[in-house]
């Protein structure tokens, strides 16, 4: 925690704006897509604005965590060779830091819900279940990212280009139903594409989701988180000697 405050402070020291800008950023970005996307989509999505908003807020908690839980290994490099710190702790703070920005941003989602005149229902107490299913999702592709970043400092520009790819791949600008029957499961294999969809219906659009949605959700993060931190500990043993 006290490491996550830490980084979230040093994110914004020297900065206009400083925490501000964790409103300004996906307003800005909101803005720009809206504007770009309306005209296309605002006809046949309700409530797009905040479709979209929705969208971002969940992807940008994943494409910032996974990012600053990379770097999180490389940046205390200094603290994790002079002391006793488990590099688990680094890793988390980093994805925690994300997880606190992301907090701001739904605090916006709020108000724009207040500005269309949305109430929440009672289908609303699962989103913090999906705000813990990203977290962990997010902390699991973290740990294996950032022990192999240790040893190829390549995947930084390689992790950059998937975000890029994957970003327009996900349904965060778009409905899945505009893509042809036969390559919907694909893309719905894509575990954002459910989280996004169960978030937007539970807050927006007052359903229940889908519980085998649900339940393969919860299946693929829990094995992201395995299968991350199983990498994570394997690279571990020689990562002082490395850095």
């Amino acid at each position: 925690m006290t490491l996550a405050v830490s980084d979230l402070k040093l994110r914004y020291r020297n900065s206009v704006f400083g925490f501000f800008w964790s409103f300004l950023e996906p307003l800005l970005m909101l803005t720009i897509l809206y504007f770009v996307f309306t005209e296309i989509f605002h006809g046949t999505i309700q409530y797009y604005p905040l479709y979209l908003l929705m969208g971002l807020i969940m992807w940008n908690m994943f494409a910032r965590g996974t990012s600053m839980g990379m770097e999180s290994i490389l940046t205390k490099s200094g603290l994790i060779t002079s002391t006793y710190l488990p590099r688990e702790v680094v890793v988390f703070s980093g994805v925690l830091t994300s997880f606190f920005m992301m907090v701001f941003e739904l605090i916006i989602f709020s108000i724009f819900m207040g500005v269309f005149g949305l109430l929440p229902s009672v289908t609303i107490i699962l989103l913090p279940v999906m705000v813990v299913i990203l977290f962990v999702l997010t902390l699991g592709f973290s740990f294996a990212l950032s022990s192999l970043l240790v040893y190829y400092r390549d995947l930084r520009s390689i992790w950059g280009v998937i975000l890029q790819v994957a970003f327009f791949a996900a349904t965060i600008i778009y409905q899945i139903t505009i893509f042809p029957e036969k390559i919907r499961y694909f893309i719905s294999l894509n575990p954002i594409v459910p989280l996004l969809d169960i978030s937007r219906n539970v807050t927006i659009y007052n359903k229940w989701p889908n519980g085998g949605d649900l339940a393969y959700l919860i299946s693929i993060t829990f094995a992201a988180l395995c299968v991350g931190y199983a990498i994570f500990k394997i690279l571990d043993r020689r990562i002082v000697e490395e850095l």
